[in-house]
């Protein structure tokens, strides 16, 4: 008889909640390394949450990124992402030289890239799929930015093209900003419907509204960064009548986290999805299978 899964209240507890599900990790696709300057950027952003949010958010990891790197391998993490994102021009081209050198060095590494509305936006897409990116992201509240800019139109046809997945920050949830939800993102994929989006935060807070767009194209999909937590629910809790949605959606929902910027200890996230009370075969594909047929991921 195999092992009950017990949600995990404390990190050290994570791997046995994934071992006890018959997993060989999990597959996260929404983690951030980024270069010490930019991070010590979003860090001193959230140090001052309570002017943009109303309400403290702490940095549950604030350690180097030896100590970061030792935190998700010791979770159970098969491979790691170093999300990062463009907010002005010019930047796209050396985040992506710095992924290129993260993923060089650290062999467990998802190589992830970015881009931006600018001219040659797409030639900093082709540049970054010739030098191994499998993973790209993009951030519409923070860089300010319609995903229907004509400036981006060629990136999104050469990222169709290639099938590379693409972490999109589209939804109105945490911030809403000028060019955030799910309008510009649905006309997008009418015009490029062979896109592998992966919505970040299940499109928060336009739930139903994303699901939507996961329901009619094969390659989007949603993941979970930092949903039904303990957190987000105080301003943008699950609807009730979102949840059979989220299991038939079983395909399409991807293990995603925000660390090392969250709020709460890591095994919180998997504790708020085990609690929505899906089924050990939902948790099976949304914290290993989803994410690791997107990201190229080996048991």
């Amino acid at each position: 008889m195999s092992e009950t899964p017990i949600a995990p209240t404390r990190d050290e507890d994570v791997p046995a909640y994934w071992r006890a599900l018959g997993l060989p990790g999990l597959a996260d696709i929404h983690v951030h390394f980024m270069p010490e300057p930019m991070l010590r950027k979003v860090w001193d952003y959230f140090d001052h949450a309570e002017e943009h949010y109303g309400m403290a958010w702490p940095i549950t990891y604030r350690k180097d990124e030896a100590g970061r790197l030792d935190e998700v391998r010791s979770l159970g993490l098969r491979g790691i992402p170093a999300l990062n994102y463009a907010h002005k021009p010019g930047m796209a081209q050396w985040l992506n030289e710095w992924g290129t050198e993260f993923a060089a060095r650290i062999p467990d590494a998802v190589h992830s890239a970015t881009f931006f509305p600018e001219p040659g936006s797409a030639d900093v897409v082709r540049a970054a799929l010739r030098s191994g990116a499998r993973l790209f992201k993009l951030h519409v509240q923070v860089g300010r930015f319609s995903p229907l800019d004509p400036l981006l139109d060629e990136a999104w046809a050469v990222l169709a093209e290639a099938g590379v997945p693409v972490v999109l920050h589209a939804g109105s949830a945490p911030l809403a900003g000028e060019f955030t939800g799910p309008g510009a993102v649905a006309e997008v994929l009418r015009r490029h419907p062979d896109l592998a989006l992966v919505i970040a935060h299940l499109g928060m807070s336009e739930y139903h509204a994303f699901a939507d767009l996961a329901e009619a194209h094969d390659r989007v999909h949603l993941d979970t960064t930092m949903v039904g937590t303990d957190f987000t629910n105080q301003f943008a809790p699950l609807p009730d009548d979102y949840l059979p949605r989220l299991a038939g959606l079983a395909d399409k929902v991807v293990l995603g986290s925000d660390f090392p910027q969250i709020p709460y200890p890591y095994a919180h996230q998997l504790e708020a999805l085990h609690r929505l009370d899906l089924g050990e075969d939902w948790l099976r594909k949304v914290l290993w299978h989803n994410g690791a047929r997107l990201m190229g991921l080996s048991g």
